[in-house]
């Protein structure tokens, strides 16, 4: 054998050694990531959240085709944390998966939960079928970055110009190969020449066409993952099978779509497909193909993340074991053992919201968790048709929040502009006449008492004439004597003692709060005795008088 032969046979040998080590570590990574999903099921994700500022440009792409009746606006968004809720959901192996459970969470349709219960209930009780489906999607992986559905929203590009080239150059290297046994010092030059020439022009092109050739290939391997599917039994077989019908034969070539893992056979793939022009004969193969065909594609991306989505809901309502399914139905919001999904430890309490309501009492007894936890189980049950409770009812509506108001830089607000922009939202929503569910911590507490306790009352008393329910979380027990009637009123109490100090039992309870611990607590933190009796003073003679009496030399003068 000439010295060339036996140089092509050591590299092929090294190839194939390769080739069967990375295969075996594959085998092992399956089987560990079996036990794993195993174990995982009926447990709560952790750190599955991924970046949140793909996942939202995914979902404004998602949207754009779509179109629903209600989305949850960043503010009410970041209000109620609903990031680290969906966090929680988020049991999904791939970006297709994630994608779908973030905008799930973002937009719905009044009264029509757009989940498939049937699915839901399969994954819930085949295991079997399930663990095949989760591998498929593990296989996808996640590309955070992907920008496939932007890409098949916007690109209107039918070919990559000039394309021959592509396959003029990656033939060079197979003729240099093909001379070998004939003409080897020429073979050998061509092959090598055009092997560097190839290498060098790929990098250099490939920079400029990345973010495509990224989201091309993903959109690829989710193709790929789609045909494994199709395999499964489940009950959206048929209609997936469906949908990947148009795609056929795009995954010709899919192995240069390969995920990136910095793996040595990720490695060898990479170099091969730059040495033969393989990533852009690919590109330009599944461009053309795709073109006229964008609309079926996002159909089918669609199809793949109901899939994951229905197996996220199933895992969430398994690790949830109190959750249910909500009744849809004209009137208020009524709930029993109502909770909220990211405490630990949470105290349930009942909901019978019926018309605007006060909720009182003092700092970290509850109020603010109560109300978040109603708004949160809310968006839940007209999204993914699940909420933390024994039962219940609602009347579809729009969720909208203004409770963590914070300066806003960026526009030059002050807290108090932030504020009333936050509450002037809500407003707006109301005055449209469709059913809003409003939830204020605290109103317009960005100025001074009697300006916040008149404006707060007057906000109240507007929003009674719409058809929307608000609750308002608040320290000023005026507002309840202001209110009267037209407002249910809530509390939350607590204890103080001079073992505990203050104790809260979390528990609600009807009613304006009547307890003032504020100044009993001073006192349990051994604040001046002087200090204590010239509050409780105060705090009496205003409570007697409803004016504020004034601080004369030698004590307090009413």
């Amino acid at each position: 054998m000439t010295q060339p032969v036996i140089i092509l046979l050591g590299v092929g040998g090294f190839a194939v050694a390769v080739v069967v080590l990375n295969l075996l570590l594959a085998w092992r990574r399956q089987a560990k990531l079996k036990r794993q999903l195993l174990a995982d099921w009926g447990t709560l994700p952790v750190k599955r959240g991924g970046s949140e500022r793909y996942l939202k440009a995914a979902y404004l792409d998602h949207e754009a085709q779509v179109n629903h009746d209600c989305l949850i606006d960043d503010l009410t968004w970041q209000d109620l944390d609903m990031f680290e809720v969906f966090k929680q959901l988020n049991a999904t192996q791939s970006s297709v998966g994630a994608e779908r459970v973030y905008a799930q969470l973002r937009a719905y349709d009044l009264g029509k939960p757009d989940v498939n219960e049937t699915l839901i209930d399969f994954f819930r009780t085949h295991a079997e079928e399930r663990l095949k489906v989760q591998l498929a999607f593990a296989g996808l992986g996640t590309e955070a970055a992907n920008n496939s559905q932007h890409y098949l929203r916007t690109t209107t590009q039918e070919a990559l110009p000039h394309a021959w080239r592509f396959k003029v150059l990656g033939g060079l290297p197979v003729l240099g190969l093909l001379l070998i046994p004939l003409l080897p010092a020429l073979g050998v030059a061509l092959a090598t020449l055009s092997l560097m020439v190839n290498l060098f022009y790929y990098v250099l092109k490939r920079e400029a066409l990345d973010a495509e050739v990224m989201a091309m290939g993903y959109l690829v391997r989710t193709i790929v993952t789609a045909e494994h599917l199709v395999k499964i039994g489940q009950p959206t077989q048929a209609a997936l099978r469906t949908a990947l019908k148009p795609m056929r034969g795009i995954t010709r070539l899919a192995f240069v779509f390969r995920t990136r893992d910095n793996s040595s056979a990720d490695m060898m793939t990479e170099y091969f497909s730059s040495m033969f022009m393989l990533g852009f004969i690919a590109y330009n193969n599944v461009l053309t193909r795709l073109h006229s065909r964008h609309a079926e594609a996002l159909t089918l991306w669609q199809a793949l993340g109901d899939l994951e989505l229905a197996i996220a809901i199933a895992n969430f309502r398994e690790a949830h074991a109190d959750s249910s399914q909500p009744v849809f139905a004209d009137g208020g919001l009524t709930a029993k053992e109502l909770v909220h999904p990211l405490l630990k430890h949470p105290v349930a309490n009942p909901v019978d919201w019926q018309k605007n309501a006060l909720i009182t009492g003092a700092n970290a007894s509850g109020k603010s968790t109560y109300v978040k936890s109603i708004a949160v189980n809310a968006i839940l049950a007209q999204t993914i048709n699940t909420v933390l409770a024994k039962d219940m009812s609602i009347q579809p509506g729009l969720v909208i929040t203004a409770m963590a108001i914070r300066d806003d830089l960026s526009e030059g607000d002050s807290y108090f502009v932030a504020e009333i922009k936050a509450i002037h939202r809500l407003l707006n929503a109301v005055a449209t006449n469709k059913r809003i569910y409003g939830f204020i911590d605290e109103t317009l507490k960005g100025t001074n008492t009697v300006e916040r306790i008149a404006a707060s009352a007057s906000v109240i008393n507007w929003l009674s004439h719409y058809p929307s329910l608000v609750v308002v979380a608040t320290h000023d027990n005026e507002l309840t004597d202001i209110m009267g009637e037209q407002c249910v009123n809530w509390h939350f109490q607590e204890k103080v003692t001079k073992k505990d100090g203050v104790v809260f039992d979390y528990l609600l309870h009807q009613g304006p709060a009547t307890s003032h611990n504020a100044i009993t607590l001073l006192a349990t933190m051994a604040y001046p005795e002087t200090l204590i009796k010239d509050a409780r003073t105060l705090a009496a003679d205003f409570e007697r008088t409803k004016a504020w009496p004034r601080y004369r030399q030698g004590g307090i003068q009413a």
